[in-house]
């Protein structure tokens, strides 16, 4: 037979059994492999049950016609093909059907010729989609297992290349959600020697200030009330490894003369306990604020910043890294699509210009969650603008005035958002996430 080797699984929906009957024995004939159904109902039964690559269905049908089974098939399976068939030669029914989501349409009554040309044509178009979405989704790159490849990144993997090669205290500063604790872990999982040692992550806000010293260094038992037995602290802890301190901006003023003691002697002394113990671990810090500036305003320690401030890695914010947006966007999806067992999705070309034009106030983390919301929520098997919030379908382009300062480009960017919506301010102060009095002062 001709065709023989062809695999296509094709779907045949028509109340109309004859027809079912010839257009099966017509491509069978070309080795297709045929499933049938005269009705929507039964279609979505087969659909369910067997993986089918091409959907030819008839357009009237009883109770629930064939823009019905269009919109289902888009709603679920993406990725297999429609070809309708309309016996009334009614331009009204075949632009229906496009814009249902069909890839093409048949007018009745039709030739063999006619028929086997749409199926070819139908499968070679879907294994060309297939093509460009695995290229898309293979398009990855990472250093350090840190996803991105724009300049601002480039220049973040040097450093970090250069800060694993020794033992020196590193501060790294960004804002929220930017990865800081990734490129902390970069370097010490990259130290020849460290990096099979210990990585211990503390959360300095986490830590109440009465527990702070206990938390960190360690206490014997009966150093106070409560301490029923000998605890190790997080510096013992990550011996020969590495401490990360995280968000150290938080640490209470009163507490950071004790951190700068252990940072210069590089000793500890357990609460309860006189003898010193030695302690090495190395040291990396992170923060979310400028110290520099709180040292200004005397709320952190100098002596503390001048220690901590040996090599400093600043994280570029993802609004400064438009090149890498989609390739974190594929990466969460790959990650979130094995997870929840689903297919990786099609991006819309209006999904892709929404996440480059957005200000990701949250970042990297952010995105992360958008993409995870949108996988879980959404039943179509595509990412669009249509399902993210309303903030970001506004398309505010953020304007990168360096020129600016912070609080001259907050300002900008409320104005914008208050242009951008017509005035709303109902609206704006959602997108915006303040409140009333503080819309209202930032736009006097």
């Amino acid at each position: 037979m001709a065709g023989q080797s062809c695999k296509e699984s094709i779907l045949i929906v028509d109340d109309n059994a004859i027809t079912c009957e010839v257009v099966q024995r017509n491509l069978e004939l070309e080795g297709y492999h045929i499933f049938t159904a005269l009705s929507v109902e039964d279609a979505t039964k087969t659909l369910s049950k067997q993986r089918i690559d091409l959907l030819i269905t008839d357009y009237k049908m009883p109770r629930l016609t064939g823009l019905d089974l269009i919109r289902y098939v888009r709603d679920h399976f993406q990725d297999i093909g429609i070809i309708m068939l309309t016996g009334y030669g009614s331009i009204n029914s075949a632009v229906s059907a496009m814009k249902e989501g069909a890839d093409e349409y048949i007018t009745k009554p039709f030739t063999d010729k006619e028929l086997l040309s749409a199926v070819k044509k139908n499968i070679l178009q879907q294994k060309e989609k297939k093509i460009d979405l695995d290229k898309f989704y293979n398009d990855s790159w990472n250093q350090f297992g840190i996803i991105g490849q724009s300049q601002n990144m480039l220049a973040t993997y040097s450093k970090i290349e250069k800060a694993s090669k020794n033992d020196a205290i590193v501060l790294i500063s960004g804002e929220n959600g930017t990865g800081k604790e990734l490129v902390a872990r970069a370097i010490h999982y990259n130290h020849k020697v460290r990096s099979i040692y210990p990585f211990i992550p503390v959360n300095c806000p986490g830590i109440p200030a009465s527990l702070f010293e206990s938390e960190l260094f360690g206490h014997v038992k009966g150093a106070f009330t409560g301490a029923v037995q000998h605890r190790t602290g997080f510096f013992q802890a990550a011996q020969k490894g590495c401490l990360f301190l995280d968000e150290i901006s938080e640490l209470p003023f009163e507490l950071q003369a004790k951190l700068l003691r252990v940072l210069q002697e590089k000793e500890i002394c357990r609460v309860g306990e006189t003898q010193a113990k030695k302690i090495d671990a190395r040291i990396i810090a992170a923060t979310n604020k400028n110290l520099a500036e709180l040292v200004e305003k005397g709320l952190f320690r100098q002596d503390l910043f001048f220690r901590l401030n040996v090599i400093t890695i600043e994280i570029p914010p993802l609004r400064d890294r438009e090149d890498d947006i989609i390739l974190l966007a594929k990466h969460f999806v790959l990650k979130y699509a094995e997870e929840l067992e689903k297919t990786p999705p099609v991006f819309t070309d209006k999904a892709i210009a929404a996440l480059k034009k957005y200000y990701w106030p949250g970042n990297v983390r952010e995105l992360e969650n958008l993409i995870h919301r949108n996988l879980i929520m959404n039943d179509k098997n595509k990412i669009d603008s249509l399902n993210f919030p309303d903030m970001m379908k506004f398309n505010i382009e953020y304007d990168q005035d360096l020129n600016l300062s912070l609080e001259e480009m907050s300002k900008k960017y409320v104005k914008d958002v208050v242009e951008q919506t017509k005035g709303n301010k109902a609206k704006a102060i959602e997108i915006l996430k303040i409140d009333r009095k503080t819309l209202l002062k930032k736009l006097k």
